[in-house]
């Protein structure tokens, strides 16, 4: 199943999350993502900010902003790369020689050197 954007028909006056906080969500959805990884890969905001985030969305600080960006890459990455979409999100949390035996997830929750190192890997091996 595609992400895919917000509806932009929603009703007046009805709160929604933010498309990228939204896709986020989906996203760590379909990769089975605890709150607490969710929150490390969002930067580490305070776990109230965090759920605030969650109901109804809010700023995003710059650092949070490009964490998302990259995330969405590797997301699209996976989507390129795997013809089945659950083989993309399993590759997320296996075993990994490229990583020294940890999984893409454990990468990524090392911060953002982790998300950029496995946007790289991933983006080469499509050859962008």
């Amino acid at each position: 199943m595609p992400i895919s954007a917000p509806d932009a028909h929603q009703g007046a006056g009805q709160s929604r999350i933010p498309g990228e906080l939204e896709t986020f969500f989906l996203i760590a959805d379909k990769w089975r993502l605890s709150a607490d990884e969710q929150i490390a890969l969002l930067g580490s905001p305070g776990r109230s900010t965090f759920f605030k985030w969650k109901k109804e969305g809010g700023t995003l600080p710059a650092d949070t902003r490009e964490r998302l960006s990259h995330i969405f890459g590797i997301w699209k990455s996976l989507r390129i790369l795997f013809t089945q979409d659950e083989r993309g999100e399993a590759w997320v949390r296996a075993k990994n020689r490229y990583f020294d035996g940890a999984s893409a997830l454990d990468v990524m929750l090392e911060g953002m050197s982790g998300l950029i190192r496995v946007r790289r890997y991933l983006d080469a091996q499509r050859g962008a």
